[in-house]
């Protein structure tokens, strides 16, 4: 199928979907591994080839303030354009066959519906480069009444977040070692950040429901100046209503010799973003901590209690605090 967001070079083409604006020539295909240049014009190859889905809580993704409690489709196809050397789900988002099973648009939003599912998740793998099979998918399921969320590195052009502005509801943006470059060049491969910057802003301005979460990376991701340096670029940039997930890295893939951060580590970022005045901020990969619950910024009082992915109790009225009527930054 051909691909969307591109330009014709000669033989050649630009990508113009992500971050990397590769240039590719005739025969060979981008850095994603899953768009190909077939004699001037550019091709997905995945399209509506699922190499994995699966119906989860919403709080997986992890979207702490987007219809809590609900319930997501979720679906991946191969492929991606970071090279994460800690990939969680390196099997599928480093392979580069091309294969999954043949699920197309309209099966996927009548599988959401026969679940019960409120919405679809484009998650696994970053979904910028299955972006024709996402957009298609997500144009059917607004049509259906059945909202749209990305779980995404973030990596892709203000170009892309304007094509499919109007079905994608919310996005997870996940940030890997509180966004050092020096970090991401290292251990993701990737050279330049700021397209992670410009897409954020972009998802401000069409009003896409963001939270963002840090994984934090023992021997080199775990930088406090790299962490503060984040928090305030997204407090000047998003607000401080935007929540914010710090997660705890576990060894997966290529990078197995190190061990997780301690949680005492994780605690003492929590209580520095919220002390630079971040109103909602979770530690997660930490089942059972008082940090996974969402808090009244004003009284203090738990309004959403959670163990893991589970909600286990709500204590709201509407958008408000259920004590002190304080207005949350929530979509329910």
């Amino acid at each position: 199928m051909e691909a969307m967001l591109y330009e014709r070079l000669d033989s050649a083409v630009k990508c113009n979907l992500c971050g990397w604006r590769c240039t590719i020539q005739s025969g060979k295909r981008g850095l994603c591994g899953v768009r190909e240049n077939r004699g001037g014009t550019l091709h997905t190859l995945v399209y509506g080839k699922a190499i994995s889905y699966a119906v989860d809580p919403i709080e997986k993704k992890p979207l702490y303030h987007f219809h809590p409690g609900s319930i997501a489709f979720s679906i991946a196809t191969v492929g991606c354009n970071f090279r994460c050397i800690f990939c969680d789900n390196w099997s599928i988002s480093q392979d580069r066959e091309i294969k999954g099973e043949d699920l197309p648009p309209e099966e996927v939003v009548s599988m959401a519906k026969r679940a019960g599912c409120q919405s679809i998740s484009y998650t696994y793998t970053e979904p910028t480069i299955f972006f024709e099979y996402a957009y298609d998918t997500a144009r059917i399921a607004h049509r259906e009444n059945i909202y749209n969320t990305f779980v995404t590195n973030g990596y892709m052009t203000p170009e892309a977040v304007d094509v499919i502005d109007g079905y994608l509801d919310a996005a997870t943006v996940d940030f890997k070692g509180s966004g050092d470059p020096d970090f991401y060049r290292s251990f993701c491969k990737v050279t330049n950040t700021e397209p992670i910057y410009q897409s954020l802003l972009e998802m401000k301005q069409k009003k896409i429901f963001i939270e963002i979460t840090n994984l934090i990376v023992t021997g080199g991701g775990d930088s406090k100046n790299a962490f503060l340096k984040l928090i305030r670029w997204i407090i000047d940039n998003l607000g401080d209503a935007v929540p914010l997930h710090i997660l705890r890295f576990f060894p997966s893939y290529l990078y197995t010799s190190a061990a997780p951060p301690q949680v005492s580590f994780l605690e003492e970022l929590w209580k520095i973003s919220k002390s630079e005045g971040l109103k909602y901020v979770y530690l997660g990969n930490v089942p059972g901590h008082k940090y996974e619950h969402t808090y009244c910024p004003r009284c203090n009082k738990v309004l959403i209690e959670r163990f893991g992915f589970d909600v286990t109790s709500v204590r709201l009225k509407g958008k408000r605090c259920a004590f002190c009527g304080e207005e949350i930054n929530i979509i329910i």
